[in-house]
């Protein structure tokens, strides 16, 4: 099988499309043709040596990807309704670079009707991290508030329509009047350009002094404290990246008086078990609406890993991810003629 593998850590182009021998499924687990694999910020960092793979996962980057089911534990597929020759999507610890990859069955998911596998591998790694986040550890529920910070991004744009989907009120951060505009078509109720407005300030006049209910942040460092004054009492903090830093300072007391919560995870390293939940979660609650079209594919660039161009297409892929220039996500496919 084609490959892109990660020469050594550095800037994109030690992305290197090699030959390597393809994966086999073991107990549990399904082997996938891949049609097309989503590309996002944590294989960026993977690249530069920042976000090592964990014990086990495959060196080649990459965290979801669709297809069709080639081979895997019958006994396994069958338990999940599915069967070889299935379109899937599937989120992985690694190895989605690559014209196959091998997933665990629980972590697979049916490409939903109408959906094209571009699209389809633009989901697993964005909707495991927004339900798991917003859903379950910020508890963001109808008719609550919720702030994104980087509303263009993946996730971003994700959580602006599953959120609208479930009931809630979005407010959104964007690095330019254009993004903004994006966030806005898809449904977020207010966009704040946070280059030319203080989000705080912003977010105050927006609540009327309430504050919101939810942040998604992935931004943490000086933002933390921000973000404290922004919510309402009783309100969650949930942080899925530190691209602003590790270190922040806090008002403690005003989190002991609010009772705010301050909360945040990882979703790479933590147990098949723990994704399996997730799976089955956003099958029974986020699936109908993926049919129904209620929540649309945002994918901004596909980038076509054949032709003249094909060595080079996970390279370009990772320049546009650190240029910030998109909106939504950005997608190889390997079936491109």
């Amino acid at each position: 099988m084609r490959a892109f593998e990660i020469v050594t850590p550095g800037a994109p182009d030690v992305l290197r499309l090699v030959d390597r021998p393809a994966p086999s499924p073991g107990v549990g687990e399904l082997l996938i043709r891949v049609a097309a694999s989503g590309v996002n910020r944590p294989d960026v960092l993977q690249r530069m040596g920042k976000y090592p793979a964990p014990a086990g996962a495959s060196d080649i980057p990459g965290l979801e990807v669709a297809g069709h089911i080639v081979d895997g534990d019958r006994q396994a597929l069958a338990l999940a309704g599915l069967s070889v020759g299935d379109p899937v999507c599937a989120l992985v610890t690694g190895g989605g670079y690559a014209e196959c990859c091998v997933a665990p069955v629980s972590q697979c998911l049916p490409v939903p009707d109408g959906w094209t596998m571009v699209e389809a591998a633009s989901l697993p790694e964005t909707l495991f991290t927004v339900w798991s986040n917003v859903f379950e550890r910020g508890a963001l529920l109808s008719g609550e508030t919720l702030l994104i910070q980087g509303g263009s991004s993946g996730i971003g744009v994700t959580a602006i329509q599953l959120a609208k989907a479930r009931g809630a009120l979005v407010i959104v951060t964007a690095g330019s009047d254009e993004k903004c505009a994006a966030c806005l078509a898809l449904g977020a109720d207010h966009a704040i350009n946070y280059r030319t407005a203080d989000f705080e300030a912003q977010v105050s006049a927006l609540t009327q002094g309430r504050g919101v209910d939810v942040i998604l942040d992935m931004v943490a460092g000086p933002y933390i404290a921000k973000e404290l004054n922004c919510l309402a009492d009783d309100g969650r903090l949930v942080l899925i990246a530190v691209q602003g830093g590790v270190q922040a300072e806090i008002n403690a007391g005003a989190v002991l008086r609010r009772r705010l919560t301050i909360t945040g995870s990882t979703l790479r390293a933590r147990p098949e078990a723990f994704k399996a939940a997730i799976a089955r979660a956003l099958r029974r609650e986020v699936w109908p609406l993926l049919r129904q079209k209620a929540i649309r594919p945002v994918v901004y660039r596909e980038f076509a890993v054949a032709g003249s161009t094909a060595a080079r297409a996970a390279a370009s892929a990772h320049e546009l991810m650190e240029s910030n220039a998109h909106v939504g996500k950005l997608v190889l496919n390997w079936e491109s003629a």
